[in-house]
């Protein structure tokens, strides 16, 4: 059997663990980096606080931070009728590019779920509030539907105001469905990064939301590097797996941009790469399959959920990544833009990835599946002593720092 059949026969079952409700951390502590931090390092288990992360980090690491910033991406609707309709915003259709899409000014479509979707037959939706002391219209329109998303063109009265402006006006941010409660006020501040620049995520990369400004400085005063990448977070990563083997599951696609100076720092710090986060991982491991595809002249910029057990190139990770600062200075091109499905499983084997700060993951989820591969079965250990010390879970909760 080959890597991939046997990556696609992992029963999901196989990954779970009793999670109490209360072991779930419905909001942050008043402190970010004051959280707990599980120190996993060559098969040892320690218990710090977060802001002694650079103290604990190997010598010379280059930290790669996901700057993603999460938008309000759910929109409240109600019909004459008093029905609710819920629009979730999933990923810009016209325009496509993000950038662009949050500068419109009168018109945008987007692809979205909408909820009590079978309320909505037909017609606009209509929703009117302040925006920058003056009454805004907002109008959405239902385009086409296709499987459980559908196309929503919005428009809006307001020359002055762009969509980045209407999200925050009309807008709610999506914090996690398991957190089981509505968004609050704090969670605007407390579901971003410190360091969340580029706007367009549906949810947080959480292992960053430990980072504070002062732990950052003591990152780079203790001659450590840092490295910025960005992966809009879909709302796939919510989406559980439902099949039995994993090989039923199908992967979400997000956007991800890497400056070229990203990529020389990584190429450069082979072997001391630390991803802050799952979402960095993917981002980066992706890299390396990018690599090898314009290396081979193809200049479809898509990783496919099993292109890494597929892929039959030689290339070194340092050869990969030499070949997309090619790609980008041929093209004349300052920032790789690209999309990726890659799915990390037990029998993944890492290309830039030498250690990983994440928090604690669902059972049965992809996020798990990528932890395992890390770490092999050593997951089993980490989590019971996380489970058997009082750690905060999920989201909200606390974090390790795995160096195998």
């Amino acid at each position: 059997m080959n890597v991939k059949n046997n990556i696609q026969s992992i029963q999901i079952s196989d990954y779970g663990y009793p999670l109490p409700d209360e072991r779930i951390a419905k909001y942050p502590l008043p402190q970010r980096d004051c959280s707990k931090l599980l120190v996993y390092s060559k098969g040892n288990i320690d218990t710090r606080v977060f802001n002694e992360l650079p103290a604990c980090l190997p010598p010379n690491a280059c930290l790669v931070f996901n700057n993603t910033k999460v938008i309000q991406a759910r929109l409240q609707f109600f019909k004459q009728t008093g029905s609710r309709i819920e629009i979730f915003c999933l990923e810009p259709i016209v325009p496509s590019a993000y950038d662009l899409m949050f500068q419109q000014t009168a018109t945008c479509t987007w692809k979205c779920m909408v909820g009590n979707l079978k309320k909505w037959k037909s017609g606009l939706l209509e929703k009117e509030v302040n925006v920058k002391g003056s009454p805004l219209h907002l109008q959405a329109e239902r385009i086409l539907t296709q499987g459980n998303t559908s196309h929503i063109c919005f428009t809006w009265d307001r020359e002055d105001c762009t969509f980045a402006e209407v999200l925050d006006a009309f807008g709610e941010l999506p914090i996690p469905p398991y957190l089981n409660r509505s968004t609050e006020e704090s969670d605007k501040t407390t579901y971003q990064t410190v360091y969340s620049k580029i706007k367009g995520s549906v949810a947080a990369p959480t292992a960053g939301l430990h980072f504070t400004d002062t732990v950052l400085n003591d990152i780079e005063k203790s001659g450590s590097k840092r490295c910025e990448v960005t992966l809009h977070v879909g709302a796939g990563t919510f989406q559980p797996v439902k099949a039995e083997q994993i090989g039923g599951h199908t992967m979400h696609t997000e956007v991800i941009e890497v400056k070229r100076e990203s990529i020389a720092l990584l190429q450069q710090q082979l072997g001391a790469i630390v991803a802050v986060g799952t979402t960095s991982v993917r981002t980066i491991e992706s890299l390396y399959y990018l690599g090898c595809r314009v290396a081979s002249g193809c200049t479809d910029m898509v990783v496919e959920q099993w292109e890494p057990y597929e892929c039959t190139a030689t290339l070194s990770a340092k050869e990969a990544l030499q070949a997309l600062l090619d790609y980008l200075d041929a093209q004349g091109a300052s920032t790789l833009h690209a999309s990726t499905r890659i799915i990390i499983a037990p029998g993944y084997t890492f290309k830039l990835v030498s250690a990983l700060i994440t928090n604690f993951h669902q059972p049965h989820s992809t996020l798990l599946l990528l932890l395992a591969a890390f770490v092999g079965d050593e997951w089993h250990r980490i989590y019971d002593y996380a489970l058997a010390n009082d750690y905060r879970f999920l989201s909200y909760g606390d974090s390790s720092l795995l160096m195998p």
